[in-house]
C-alpha cells in the first residue's frame, strides 16, 4: 500500500515537471512566434502601405507633368479667347485620369468677356469625349476660391485642398485640382490654369490597387495564414481623410501621428473604425502634401498568434497526454 501511494507521489511529481516544462516551452514559443509574425505583418502592411504612396505619387507626378504642357500651351495662346479654348482643347486627351483643364482669368482681361471668364474643358465619358463651357459666372465667382486667392501670390504650382464644387451638372463633385499661376508676354498675371483631379476617380483607384495587392502571388503565403484583409485611405494634412471607402472615414488626429506626417515620418497608431479595434500603417507621400494610411483590423493582424497559439497548446496537451499513459502503463 505504502508502494503505492509513493509511486503514485511520483507520478503526479513527473506529471507536474513535465507539465510545467511544457508550459514554459509553450510560453516562450509563443512570445518568439508573436515577435516573429508582429514584425511580418509590420512589414507586410507597411510594404502595401509603400506601394499604394508609390503608386499614387506616380500618378499624381503624370498628372502635373501633363498639367503644365497644357498650361504652357494656355500661356502660348492668349490672343484671344478662342485661341486659349482652343489650347485647352488640344491638349486635353494628354491624360485620362484628370477630369478637366481650365484658365480662370483675372477679371476683364478679355473685355468681350466681361468680369468672368473661365473656359472648362472637361471629360464626359470614359472613351474620350469631352466638352467646353465657360462656368465662370456671378454664381460661380472663382475669384473669390481659395486656390485662385492663393495662386495670386504663388510663385509656382501647388495643389488645392479639397474642395466640394457645385453648379447642378455633371461636373459637380468634390475635387482636388493642380494650380498654377499664367503670365502673359508683358509678365502680367492673365490667368490661374488649373487641373482638376475628382476624389470619385482617386477613391476608385485606391481601390483598385488593394484589390491588385490582394492578387499579388507575392502576398499569396502571408494572405492563406491571414486574409489580407486591409483597405488605404488618403488623408490631407490635417489627418482628415479625403478619399476611403464608403462609410470608412479614418481621420488621424493624434498629436503624434500629425507631428510625424509634418515631419516626413512614417508609423502605426490605433484607431476605431465603425467600432471596429484596427491599426492604422501611415506615411506621408513625396510631394502632394497628403498622406497614405494603410488600415487593418486588429483581428486580421492577431489571426495568425491566436492560430499558433491554439497548435502550440495543442501540442503540449497531446505531450501531457502521452507522458500521462506512459506513467500510468508503467505503474501497472
Amino acid at each position: 500500500m505504502k508502494n503505492n501511494t509513493e509511486t503514485g507521489k511520483v507520478r503526479k511529481s513527473i506529471l507536474l515537471i513535465v507539465a510545467s516544462v511544457l508550459l514554459l516551452m509553450v510560453v516562450v514559443s509563443f512570445l518568439i512566434c508573436r515577435y516573429t509574425l508582429m514584425k511580418e505583418a509590420h512589414i507586410c502592411y507597411m510594404g502595401i502601405m509603400n506601394v499604394a504612396s508609390e503608386k499614387i505619387s506616380k500618378t499624381v507626378g503624370g498628372m502635373e507633368m501633363n498639367a503644365l504642357n497644357v498650361f504652357d500651351e494656355v500661356g502660348k495662346h492668349m490672343d484671344s479667347p478662342e485661341s486659349v479654348i482652343d489650347a485647352l482643347k488640344s491638349k486635353t486627351s494628354l491624360n485620362p485620369d484628370v477630369k478637366g483643364y481650365f484658365a480662370a482669368f483675372v477679371p476683364n482681361y478679355f473685355p468681350q468677356k466681361g468680369q468672368w471668364f473661365e473656359p472648362y474643358v472637361h471629360r464626359t465619358d470614359s472613351r474620350g469625349g469631352f466638352t467646353v463651357r465657360d462656368v465662370g459666372s456671378a454664381s460661380h465667382d472663382y475669384t473669390k476660391s481659395d486656390w485662385y486667392i492663393q495662386a495670386l501670390d504663388a510663385k509656382g504650382s501647388f495643389w488645392s485642398d479639397p474642395y466640394f464644387y457645385y453648379d447642378g451638372t455633371g461636373i459637380s463633385g468634390r475635387y482636388c485640382t493642380f494650380v498654377k499661376p499664367v503670365f502673359d508676354a508683358s509678365g502680367r498675371l492673365a490667368c490661374v490654369c488649373g487641373a482638376d483631379m475628382t476624389f470619385e476617380w482617386l477613391t476608385n483607384e485606391l481601390k483598385r490597387m488593394d484589390d491588385a495587392t490582394r492578387r499579388s502571388d507575392m502576398l499569396s503565403k502571408f494572405r492563406m495564414f491571414a486574409g489580407l484583409d486591409f483597405y488605404t485611405v488618403l488623408l490631407d494634412k490635417d489627418g482628415n481623410c479625403i478619399a476611403y471607402p464608403q462609410g470608412k472615414s479614418v481621420p488621424l488626429k493624434d498629436e503624434e501621428v500629425l507631428r510625424n506626417l509634418a515631419e516626413k515620418k512614417s508609423g502605426s497608431v490605433d484607431v476605431e473604425v465603425n467600432g471596429v479595434s484596427s491599426l492604422a500603417y501611415y506615411a506621408p507621400m513625396d510631394h502632394v502634401g497628403w498622406s497614405v494610411a494603410v488600415i487593418v483590423p486588429n483581428h486580421v493582424v492577431w489571426k495568425p498568434m491566436l492560430i499558433v497559439g491554439a497548435i502550440l497548446l495543442g501540442v503540449a496537451g497531446f505531450g501531457l497526454l502521452v507522458v500521462w499513459l506512459a506513467l500510468r502503463r508503467s505503474s501497472k
